[in-house]
């Protein structure tokens, strides 16, 4: 039997558990939100190097300010309020460079210059697409897959991901629509859990 019927089947959010200071729900938030940090990074025109500097102060900052944070309509999303703090890293990562003298010249030195974003007028909006959504969810996906039983999991990936109709997907795997339902809503939950309030 997998770990479907052990505590983790209750398991608290992601956020609470990293409240508590869970040095495995730290793990599974820079897993998370690392590579969609270092995104928005390089979005914004930082090098790698900078980037992966930059994601380390962010969860810096997200160790300091977790206790206090309580998603509501001003404040947004864990995401949006991750974004937040993404966004002043990255400003003040571009006013340092923007202040560090460059000892280079000719047509290379030129296309860097023409490149700088000026922060003045940085986004505003978090620059995610579709695709960094589906592959924050999927990480989160790959996270919570270990959980839940074979057939929990068919269920659901068959209903949400695939696009089928719960009868259809209660005949091929042999059991009730309300089971499908269920196994649905199930992993759903312990997804919402996974990544806040993201779905």
């Amino acid at each position: 039997m997998q770990a479907e019927s052990s505590s983790h089947a209750t398991r608290s959010s992601l956020l609470l558990r990293t409240r508590q200071r869970d040095a495995a729900a730290w793990g599974e938030l820079v897993d998370l939100y690392g590579p969609l940090i270092v995104h928005w990074c390089r979005q914004c025109r930082i090098d790698s190097h900078s980037a992966a500097d930059c994601m380390q102060e962010v969860f810096a900052s997200v160790a300091v300010a977790i206790e206090t944070f309580q998603p509501t309509r001003e404040t947004g999303s864990f995401r949006a309020w991750l974004w937040t703090i993404t966004r002043r890293k990255v400003l003040d990562h571009l006013r340092k460079v923007r202040g560090r003298p460059e000892a280079a010249g000719g047509s290379t030195a030129l296309g860097l210059l023409q490149q700088v974003i000026d922060p003045d007028a940085f986004f505003d909006e978090e620059p995610s697409g579709e695709n960094q959504i589906q592959q924050l969810t999927h990480r989160a996906l790959t996270q919570v897959r270990s959980e839940f039983e074979d057939r929990t999991w068919q269920a659901f990936w068959r209903c949400v991901i695939d696009g089928l109709a719960t009868d259809q997907v209660a005949g091929e795997l042999g059991v009730s629509s309300a089971s499908v339902r269920q196994s649905r809503s199930r992993i759903l939950r312990r997804l919402r859990q996974q990544l806040g309030d993201l779905l």
